[in-house]
This record gives structure tokens, C-alpha cells and sequence, in this order.
């Protein structure tokens, strides 16, 4: 059992950044492909960004060129950058490891406003 401890999130104004952690308790985690994703109150959980294994990024176009998604194999660590960041990317953000199984943290709250 794979458990993804998530941190960072909190209260924005328009325009500004944060920085998103996802911590994996694995020691294969270099073998994880990872994503983040983020759900807004009455829609549906929506990818944000990934990366594989081998460091592969792709990003939903509602994130392009504002979000950098990163990972630390030494930390067993993924992270979300977030800058310029609008109301529309208010929701909670979860973090997924996939491999033999996916395995959800428990997300964090990323509220923009001013």
C-alpha cells in the first residue's frame, strides 16, 4: 500500500503562486508515473498534469505555460508549481501514483481569490 501525503494548498489572491507537494511512501517511487489532479465543486475530477517515470510532462490546456509539474526521486516527492493563478483553478487537488496499481492522496484545498 502506497500512501501520497499532499501539502501546500491554501488561500491566493488572482495572480499569485503556490507550490504543491506530494510525498509517496514508496521506495519504488522512481518507477511511478504521477499526476495531479483537481476537482471543483459540481464538476468532475479533471487531470491538471503528469509525469512518467522517465520525466514526460503533459498538462491540460487550462494549465498550459502557468503550471509546472516536477518530481524528486531522491524524495520521493512530486510537485505542482502554480502561477498565475486564476478564481477558475479554485478546487482540490489531488495527487496520483501510478504503476502496478494508482493509488489517490487525500487532496488539498487551492483557493483563489481576492
Amino acid at each position: 500500500q502506497v500512501q501520497l501525503v499532499e501539502s501546500g494548498g491554501g488561500l491566493v489572491q488572482p495572480g499569485g503562486s503556490l507550490r504543491l507537494s506530494c510525498r509517496a511512501s514508496t521506495s519504488m517511487f522512481r518507477n511511478y508515473g504521477m499526476s495531479w489532479h483537481r476537482q471543483a465543486p459540481g464538476k468532475q475530477r479533471e487531470l491538471v498534469a503528469s509525469i512518467g517515470s522517465r520525466g514526460t510532462t503533459n498538462y491540460s490546456n487550462s494549465v498550459k505555460g502557468r503550471f509546472t509539474v516536477s518530481r524528486d526521486n531522491a524524495k520521493n516527492t512530486v510537485f505542482l508549481q502554480m502561477n498565475s493563478l486564476k478564481p477558475e483553478d479554485t478546487a482540490i487537488y489531488y495527487c496520483k501514483a501510478q504503476f502496478a496499481r494508482t493509488y489517490w492522496g487525500q487532496g488539498t484545498q487551492v483557493t483563489v481569490s481576492s
